[in-house]
């Protein structure tokens, strides 16, 4: 009886262990507009921990002109090939909250998010 359960436990545990290897990494993307111009380059880094994603996306530079500050990923999840985080914005002392959801197949992870109303998706490629 132990055996059975302990063998169950490593099932349950080895799928969530090799998909923490496969996300964590950069991934780099290109975002398309709602109007269909051209789009502008994204990129996130992420890092599994169990059923935990932690990461960053590059933020916007300053409006003196500083360099970007990352921005934390947050209330990151993991739940098999899925993924799901959330991302806060200053936009000019106002926050502004955007939910990512992703599903992830081999080197591409496709990510998908409303923003200000307009649902979004774009797909993102592991950096070599």
């Amino acid at each position: 009886m132990k055996v059975c359960a302990l063998t169950a436990a490593l099932f349950l545990l080895v799928p969530g262990l090799a998909f923490g290897a496969d996300i964590d990494g950069t991934w780099t993307g290109t975002i398309q507009g709602p109007d269909g111009g051209q789009g502008f380059p994204i990129s996130y880094t992420f890092k599994a921990e169990g059923t935990t994603l932690t990461g960053s996306m590059p933020g916007m530079p300053g409006p003196d002109g500083s360099p970007a500050k990352p921005v934390p990923i947050k209330d990151g999840k993991i739940d098999g090939n899925k993924i799901s985080f959330t991302v806060v914005f200053d936009m000019g002392g106002q926050e502004m909250k955007m939910e990512y959801k992703g599903v992830l197949s081999g080197d591409s992870l496709k990510i998908s998010f409303d923003a200000m109303g307009t649902p979004m998706e774009f797909t993102l490629k592991k950096a070599k």
